[in-house]
């Protein structure tokens, strides 16, 4: 048995048993399971936001980006984007938090905000109609979004394993979500926050010796980065135009993408009061940027030895005949990445069905297992897909496109009173659409046959630019014209919401 095979089931049998060993101590109800309502902080939820935010996909994305996509700009953006996507969180985290203190996700804010009567404060049936247009659409993003990360997660774990060992697919999938099932089903959030402090502490220096040996491998920084001057110097340009374009698309895709993914606000929940989600999101932002750089920078190196794609990194490594160590530690990274990840995952897809089991079923014990059932339910199929090595990139672009369409009409429903259902729910849709006029098919040609038509960039932006528009419009003409029984949303309607209602 290699020695990748032999880190792969002693990592995922640790932090398995650790995991349970904590779930064991102390009786899980509901509201442990699903957000552990304000137990953590500290380095504890420092530790939580940063591991959840990252995953294997920091071994592949980065590097593909700076080895194909364009350099040091296109990991730049990389970068940003994913550092920005969760600063976000400094200040609508605590916003959500003062608005709707004993919510659980974002998807029940947007029923109680656009949907239930009891917030429509005498709103017409037809404005009723359009908040719960824009709750069943809010939860077919989130739900979407999770499971394709879920299932490029297992994808990427399993293609590790088998790069660097040879391992097939379907075993490393299913070693890898069984770990992960043994004490996400039984322990829910509560003991995913404390797994989560495990895998921070090991990913962060882990990442670190695994550049800084491929960099003495190759000889010092110097003679790292001389191929790439001489191969390719445009991707050392911070003017390369392909790079900054690339770049600007990743950081609306991931910025927009993130809002949706309820592992964040879970957490946002879970910290112990507003000052720690400050501290604990901004100090993942900051501590995620260099280490996605440092990735970013082994791709880029590998363009230089005229390797690129997504496991730029690994055929890198192969080529330099690394030392069995340095693939030992490389597998545990991987694999402490994906577990942080897909924990997170599965908590956050359970947690959104809960919100309307909860609706139909007054017992919660009863809707804690029916979670726990729907947390190994939805780790089956994701499986299924990882074991066939597809690619879920196009999938992750259709989802980021729908994100960026949605993201302007629920942040303005923070803070603007006069944002209306309908005003949410038709700016979404105009922003998908029109968006969805450049967007490529899945070959990357254009999906219709117009100027700037198959441009991620030109898609995103178009969706982005169009909701916010129409968003922006609407609110000034309702704040100008709002007559009788049409009154802005009172705030304090939420504040007053029950825990399960």
């Amino acid at each position: 048995m290699g020695i990748s095979t032999v880190v792969l089931l002693v990592a995922v049998a640790t932090f398995a048993l650790v995991g349970i060993s904590q779930a064991g101590r102390k009786a899980i109800d509901l509201e442990d399971y699903m957000v552990s309502r304000n137990q953590i902080g500290g380095p504890m939820a420092l530790a939580t936001v940063t591991a959840s935010a990252l995953g294997a996909w920091i071994l592949f994305s980065p590097a593909e980006a700076g080895s194909l996509f364009g350099g040091i700009t296109a990991i730049l953006g990389y970068c940003i984007g994913s550092a920005a996507a969760v600063f976000l969180f400094v200040f609508i985290g605590p916003r959500l938090r003062q608005i709707m203190p004993w919510g659980h996700s974002l998807n029940e804010y947007v029923r109680h905000r656009f949907g239930s009567r009891s917030s429509s404060q005498g709103q017409s049936s037809t404005k009723s109609v359009w908040g719960q247009a824009m709750y069943w659409l809010t939860v077919a993003v989130m739900l979407l979004y999770m499971f394709v990360y879920l299932t490029a997660e297992l994808t990427a774990i399993a293609q590790t394993l088998r790069l660097v060992a040879d391992v097939p697919l379907i075993v490393t999938s299913l070693v890898v979500i069984t770990a992960v099932f043994l004490y996400t089903t039984y322990g829910g959030l509560k003991v995913t926050i404390l797994t989560d402090a495990l895998q921070f502490l090991l990913i962060v220096p882990l990442l670190l010796i695994c550049f800084g040996a491929t960099i003495v491998l190759l000889g010092g920084f110097g003679e790292a980065f001389a191929p790439v001057a001489e191969k390719v110097p445009e991707f050392l340009s911070f003017s390369n135009i392909d790079g900054l374009r690339f770049g600007a698309t990743l950081m609306i895709a991931i910025i927009a993408a993130e809002l949706f993914n309820q592992g964040n606000w879970q957490r946002v929940y879970a910290c112990q009061d507003d000052p720690t989600v400050r501290r604990a999101f901004l100090g993942s932002s900051l501590v995620i940027l260099p280490l996605l750089f440092l990735s970013g920078l082994l791709g880029l190196i590998s363009a230089g030895f005229e390797i690129s794609g997504t496991t730029a990194f690994f055929d890198l490594l192969q080529t330099l005949s690394v030392p069995g160590w340095l693939v030992g530690a490389v597998v545990l990274l991987a694999v402490a990445l994906v577990m942080s990840s897909l924990d997170s995952l599965l908590n956050g897809i359970s947690a959104v069905f809960t919100v309307d089991l909860l609706r139909l079923s007054n017992q919660p014990n009863q809707v804690l297992l029916i979670s726990r059932v729907l947390t190994v339910a939805v780790g089956i199929p994701a499986v299924a897909i990882a074991a066939q090595g597809y690619s879920v990139l196009y999938l992750f672009f259709v989802a980021d496109l729908i994100c960026a369409a949605l993201l302007f009409p629920i942040l303005l429903s923070f803070y603007n009173r006069y944002q209306s259902s309908a005003n949410a729910f038709c700016s979404s849709v105009l922003g998908i659409a029109v968006g969805t006029l450049f967007f490529p098919k899945p070959d990357f040609s254009p999906l219709v046959n117009i100027s700037g038509g198959g441009d991620l960039l030109n898609s995103f932006a178009a969706a982005l630019v169009a909701s916010t528009l129409v968003s922006l419009i609407w609110c000034s003409i309702d704040t100008r014209f709002r007559q009788g029984n049409n009154k802005p949303f009172n705030y304090s309607n939420l504040s007053r919401v029950k825990p399960y209602s």
